[in-house]
């Protein structure tokens, strides 16, 4: 089954995006998927400590 995802724009300082592509390419990921992968950790993180956070459903 095919998953729907957004695609957005991300700036980052170059420093950082360096790092991001070396530890795509030490983890085998591609950067995309590591940057989910960290962003959804950090999701996590968060409700675990604060509770589930809302979304609104503008449908």
């Amino acid at each position: 089954m095919a998953t729907s995802k957004i695609q957005t724009g991300l700036r980052l300082n170059e420093r950082l995006y360096d790092k991001i592509r070396e530890l795509a390419v030490i983890e085998q990921r591609s950067m995309n998927n590591l940057m989910e992968y960290a962003l959804q950790q950090y999701v996590n993180e968060y409700e675990k400590q604060n509770g589930v956070i809302p979304i609104s459903s503008d449908d």
